[in-house]
């Protein structure tokens, strides 16, 4: 058996992961990475270490405590800030597991002599049959996270394990309470783990070092339409808050970062059939040749249903998605990732 470093978060999915790979016989370590603080110096919810410490001393795993602090401003927090000063949205976890958490833990894993890695992410590591790796989706799709992993490398593939890919949440928290963990019971995080009260612009307002000032809403032809109270507070497909009387429904077509302005249309000119995204990764495919194309599903954001589209790289390294049928409110900034036909990522870009 092998020697595996799992992250354990506090929550329910680590702890039974550690305790699934304990029981199948391997030697299991318990490592949390500590990535923020809040302002009232509580614990993120991603690392929330008097919970994954008990569970540690419960499972009888050495149990580490890892600080990321540094990196997770760096990474996550700061460009979490600029993204919406640009007026885009990001996807802040999607950078976090690459960049901080697996490429951290692999680092924590050398240093303790582990083989493997391991989380709690509902999503199963799989090899393809051209060999390379890939996540695919899980069997409670419900809770699947392949979403969020799709920017991990081939190298932090083939040392993960994600031991939670065919079960359910009701099966985790049942394995959780027959072993008697305290945690079987802890309700879910649904919000970033830096903004627990999800409130995205009061987190920006209190950090950014400048804001930037009001400016006007604009229809499609640039007559004003009102005043906005700061473009980091719109995205584009968002409908409540706007402040808008117009005598019909107001949707954020777009943001003018560069004039300060947000350009607001009919629920109708949110839809494209196509996408163009940047720096794409590519996870079950090799890259892209120029005019080379893969079809499959995609998805434009975390909770958007797999629709089907073809994908291809442009001449300057872009990524350009095509959907047979137009798809609504691609925001700039948000990650779409591409599935093959048995649910498993082929590749991903950030949205322009």
């Amino acid at each position: 058996m092998s020697k595996v470093a799992v992250g354990l978060s506090g929550g329910v999915d680590s702890a039974v992961t550690a305790y699934l790979l304990k029981a199948a016989g391997h030697e299991v370590i318990g490592i949390t990475l500590r990535t923020y603080i809040t302002d009232d110096g509580r614990d993120s919810r991603c690392c929330e270490i008097d919970d994954a410490r008990e569970t540690a001393g419960l499972l009888g795993i050495p149990y580490y405590v890892i600080n990321v602090q540094g990196e997770f401003r760096k990474h996550i927090t700061e460009p979490f800030i600029e993204e919406y000063l640009r007026g885009r949205t990001p996807s802040p976890c999607i950078i976090c597991n690459r960049r901080v958490k697996f490429a951290k833990m692999l680092e924590a894993a050398d240093n303790l002599g582990a083989e493997y890695i391991a989380t709690g992410h509902y999503a199963e590591v799989t090899r393809l049959e051209n060999g390379r790796y890939t996540v695919r989706q899980a069997a409670h799709i419900a809770k699947d996270q392949t979403y969020m992993l799709c920017r991990l490398t081939q190298q932090q593939l083939s040392r993960t394990l994600m031991p939670l890919g065919k079960l359910s949440k009701d099966e985790v928290r049942e394995i959780a309470r027959s072993i008697g963990l305290p945690v079987a019971e802890k309700r879910d995080s649904q919000e970033l783990c830096f903004v627990p009260d999800d409130d995205y612009a009061g987190y920006i307002e209190d950090h950014a070092e400048a804001l930037p000032p009001e400016g006007d809403f604009v229809d499609e032809a640039g007559n004003i339409l009102g005043r906005h109270k700061g473009i980091y507070r719109c995205t584009v497909g968002q409908r409540k808050g706007l402040g808008l009387s117009l005598g019909y429904p107001a949707y954020v077509k777009a943001i003018d970062a560069p004039r300060n302005r947000v350009v607001i249309g009919t629920e109708q000119s949110l839809y494209t059939d196509t996408v163009l995204c940047s720096d794409p990764a590519f996870m079950g495919i090799p890259d892209l040749a120029p005019g080379e194309t893969v079809t499959g599903f995609a998805k434009i954001r975390y909770a958007h249903k797999p629709q089907p589209a073809s994908a291809a790289l442009t001449p300057d390294g872009l990524l350009k998605l095509t959907f047979p049928t137009p798809v609504r409110a691609a925001a700039p900034g948000q990650t779409a990732v591409l599935y093959d036909n048995s649910s498993c990522i082929l590749c991903s870009g950030t949205i322009l």
